[in-house]
């Protein structure tokens, strides 16, 4: 039997719009992070530009992202499926926002350990990213 409970879903251009934003950030974050951090193959991973990309995708994410909080958070919260999973992320993402920031335009002197803290965060949101929509595809309404 299909699914008909619309409650919190989004339009399919919407959920794309999520899913790539979610990816393109992800794999440009997790490309930089093994080109800088880890020194593999850093000329080409390490490069500026990839940290560039990675810039422009965060910001077109937190467009896509902010475009589902006000229905898809409030009927998330109203259903209470998934809460765990959808509350971690929207907390992971404030905690990413801000230490975005905080890399920009923050103090030199707090520089190394915001880093550290982005790139663990970052791949705690994904893998949650992740989980919270696998899991949806398995729950029934």
């Amino acid at each position: 039997m299909k699914n008909t409970n619309r409650l919190g879903k989004m339009p399919a251009w919407q959920k794309y719009f999520v899913q790539i934003g979610m990816l393109s950030c992800s794999l440009t974050g997790m490309t930089y992070l093994l080109g800088h951090e880890f020194h593999i193959g850093r000329a080409v991973l390490g490069a500026h530009s990839v940290l560039a990309w990675h810039g422009i995708a965060a910001i077109l994410t937190s467009i896509a992202l902010g475009s589902v909080l006000p229905f898809h958070l409030k009927a998330g919260l109203k259903s209470k499926r998934k809460l765990w999973s959808g509350l971690s992320q929207l907390a992971f993402l404030a905690a990413l926002l801000v230490s975005g920031a905080l890399l920009y335009y923050g103090p030199a002197e707090i520089r190394d350990g915001v880093i550290t803290t982005h790139w663990i965060i970052g791949i705690a949101f994904f893998a949650i990213f992740l989980l919270h929509g696998v899991y949806s595809q398995k729950l029934p309404s």
